[in-house]
């Protein structure tokens, strides 16, 4: 048993130094790239063709912890979930690349190919060579039982964050092309349908290319279950802790540049819906608008007691100098032939702008201010969906901050304490004594009724947490006075509130003229222009010559924000030169 357990290890290690020999990584190509080979960032080597034995835990020895235990089925785990998630980047490769790059006619270009299956090879070479060094592991299990260096020595690499980010910044590339092409190309839009029929667990090829977003998540998940039952002064408990702290700084990062992926695909999609000679069109393609904050709220339209007249959901985005509000259309005209699709491929709702308006002249209306805060400004509010105009007479009227239901049952209270209020002055005139009818007891229902508001208070203001209150600027009446209109959002909960009027107040101090420095650059005219953001001077320093000859000097300034055409995240520096005499 010694002697094959022995010959496994060395079969393994001799399998896994083949392939460090024959895997050589290469400098990071373009994503297209002059030929396929140059594109990939490997070199053309295939490491399933070496075929390691799988990862195989032996039989459970005797005598073993409960905690040894535990690790062993967590470990059974670990090799269970890589081992699909291995087939899972096979089959991208083997049942949708390989076949699409092979047809004719061409359902999809090899130019897009490159770009859908954008490093899709990589991830497979480094988990491959995961799985062989994890089989290795798992034989000698039960002598040293440690995993968390092979995570670490496995994923602290850069090269595995290189990888994993140039695939996670192309997905929502990617996911385009794909709907693009099931939109236009029944041929690709068969293929897909074809392969999710044959495949034995009918997994869409999206399905398949989402699983490296969840990776990560998954072995942190696994990990943190490990580590709980791994008592202190273990040998692989430090190791663990590591292991963990780089999958989830590794996490962290892959998930702040899928964030900004997807700002950057609700802004296109946002960009899609809208015509292309309006001017909002033309603000939003210009580059200069970032995505803040995007999210379904849910629209309210209330009467003049307060009853709720409609709602509706409505996808609000806040850009850094914008907030547009936008229907959302769920039901496409071909509606059945895009719900097939959309079983392939979510395609996500498509938006109709409702309204969009400048963030300066947007105002947060909270809990306690009222309509004649702003009427001191001679302007009138009305609400968002009142089908007429309010006359002068009504500008003054009460805005009602709580629900519908709960508003008119607190004034129900108010109405009712007001009449027990009239009946206990009544009841102080009687000059005889009657059961149920003294002071006392009218006392008692005042007592009651003024509780019972003080739990509605505090209902209605609960409400309040997730109600968003936004005053915008309409179009002057016919005397010429500003109307503002209220907008009423329900946020999903207080937090998202709270969210929103933090980002609404610090875009709005981001737009003031000192905190946005840049350069005046002169025209071919020589008049000057807006500043562009937002390169600064960060210092100067005096320079001196001892001779008196022309001095030539060279400048750097640094630019701390990425270029629009793709510049590094540390910055990038630009050089001026001048010559003194």
């Amino acid at each position: 048993m010694k002697a094959a357990k022995s010959g496994t290890k060395d079969g393994l290690e001799k399998t896994r130094m083949a392939v460090m020999r024959k895997v050589s990584f290469l400098h990071r190509k373009d994503v297209l790239g002059d030929s396929e080979e140059e594109d990939m960032g490997l070199l053309e080597v295939s490491v399933s063709d070496i075929k390691p034995p799988a990862p195989e835990l032996g039989p459970m020895p005797d005598g073993l912890s409960p905690q040894q235990v535990v690790r062993r089925h967590i470990l059974g785990s670990i090799v269970q979930s890589e081992g699909s998630y291995v087939e899972s980047l096979k089959r991208i490769l083997q049942d949708y690349r390989n076949p699409l790059m092979e047809m004719e006619p061409k359902a999809l270009s090899a130019r897009k190919c490159q770009v859908v299956f954008f490093r899709v090879k990589e991830i497979l070479h480094c988990h491959s060579m995961f799985q062989i060094a994890l089989s290795s592991r798992v034989a000698e299990w039960d002598s040293t039982e440690k995993i968390g260096d092979l995570f670490v020595a496995s994923f602290s690499k850069s090269m595995v964050l290189d990888v994993y980010s140039d695939y996670v910044n192309n997905f929502t590339s990617a996911m385009s092309i794909i709907k693009k092409a099931c939109l236009t190309k029944p041929a690709f839009l068969e293929f897909l349908k074809r392969r999710q029929v044959c495949s034995p667990d009918r997994v869409t090829l999206y399905g398949l290319m989402v699983k490296p977003i969840q990776r990560f998540p998954q072995f942190i998940l696994l990990l943190q279950d490990m580590l709980k039952n791994t008592p202190r002064g273990h040998p692989d408990r430090l190791s663990l802790q590591l292991a963990l702290t780089e999958l989830e700084t590794l996490a962290e990062k892959l998930n702040e540049q899928k964030r900004l992926a997807d700002q950057v695909a609700e802004i296109q999609q946002l960009t899609k819906s809208v015509s292309d000679r309006s001017s909002l069109n033309k603000l939003l393609t210009s580059g200069q608008r970032q995505l803040l904050l995007c999210e379904t709220l849910t629209e309210t339209v209330y009467g003049d007691r307060g009853q709720l007249i409609k709602s509706k959901e409505r996808r609000v985005f806040l850009l850094n100098d914008m907030l547009v509000c936008a229907n959302i259309n769920f039901k496409p005209a071909n509606h059945r032939y895009v719900l097939e699709i959309s079983s392939l491929v979510p395609l996500g709702p498509k938006y109709v702008v409702k309204w969009n308006t400048a963030l300066p002249q947007v105002q947060v209306v909270e809990v306690g201010q009222d309509g004649g805060t702003y009427d001191k400004d001679n302007v009138l509010i009305q609400h968002a969906g009142a089908k007429k105009a309010p006359t002068s007479g009504q500008a003054h009227n009460k805005v009602y901050l709580g629900p519908p239901r709960l508003f008119q049952e607190l004034q129900d209270l108010q109405k009712d304490l007001a009449v027990v209020e009239q009946i206990t002055l009544l009841i102080s005139t009687l000059h005889g004594t009657y059961q149920n009818l003294n002071m006392t007891v009218a006392q008692d229902w005042c007592l009651a009724l003024q509780r019972l508001m003080r739990v509605k208070e505090e209902e209605i203001h609960s409400a309040n947490k997730c109600r968003l209150r936004l005053l915008l600027p309409g179009k002057p009446d016919k005397s010429g006075r500003p109307i503002s209109f209220m907008v009423v959002f329900i946020t999903p909960n207080p937090l998202s509130k709270i969210s929103w009027v933090n980002r609404l107040h610090l875009a709005k101090i981001g737009l003031r003229e000192e905190n946005q420095p840049g350069w005046l650059c002169p025209d071919e005219d020589k008049k000057s222009k807006a500043p562009f953001w937002c390169p600064i001077l960060a210092c100067c320093t005096p320079a001196f010559s001892s001779r008196a000859l022309s001095l030539q000097l060279g400048a750097l300034v640094h630019h701390p924000s990425p270029s629009p055409g793709g510049g590094s995240e540390h910055g990038r520096w630009g050089h001026n030169g001048g010559v003194l005499g």
